[in-house]
């Protein structure tokens, strides 16, 4: 498996990887939905507010996961929003994901980000370390549709204390169908 964090020259690669993949496991209108959301991440966000990691076997792209900012107006930290995450759905079940989510999370550790927040199925992704937490945690951008898929994953050694002031996410996210 070969990781990576270029994703230049890779946009359309990365875009049908989540349409199909979304398509497939949620219909094609939410394969839509996600593809024109990783179309706009893409498209419009500063380099310092993303970060996109592929992961490739055989030259073919497998997976890919995206980080991007969440900032709170009145705390300090570096806080990155983990979604979406899709994994080509002949390679599900091996692996890959859990792989490319443990490479994504210690090289934004690395790159400085204090904490990783998501919005997805606790299972999944406790198994790399997210845990539920509330909305007094951290306070979402939009109200969440499914406040239990609200997690998150320290990523320096101090307690995860309440991040402070109100949540703004990049523009693409900025849109409540995603919440």
């Amino acid at each position: 498996m070969e990781f990576s964090a270029d994703s230049r020259d890779r946009a359309e690669e990365i875009i049908a990887l989540f349409e199909s993949t979304f398509g497939a496991s949620e219909g094609a209108e939410e394969g839509r939905l996600i593809g024109t959301l990783v179309k706009n991440l893409l498209e419009t966000t500063k380099d310092e507010d993303l970060a996109v990691f592929t992961a490739r076997e055989g030259g073919v792209l497998a997976g890919a996961i995206i980080f991007s900012r969440l900032a709170y107006d009145e705390d300090a930290r570096i806080v990155f929003l983990l979604a979406p995450v899709a994994v080509e759905t002949t390679r599900q079940g091996q692996g890959i994901g859990q792989a490319l989510l443990n490479h994504g999370l210690a090289a934004m550790r690395d790159r400085g980000a204090d904490v990783a927040i998501t919005y997805g199925d606790p299972a999944y992704y406790g198994k790399v370390g997210f845990a539920p937490i509330g909305e007094d945690t951290a306070a979402p951008p939009h109200p969440l549709q499914q406040p239990e898929g609200w997690l998150a994953q320290n990523l320096t050694t101090r307690p995860l204390d309440p991040l402070k002031g109100r949540a703004r996410c990049v523009p693409a996210f900025d849109d409540p169908a995603y919440w």
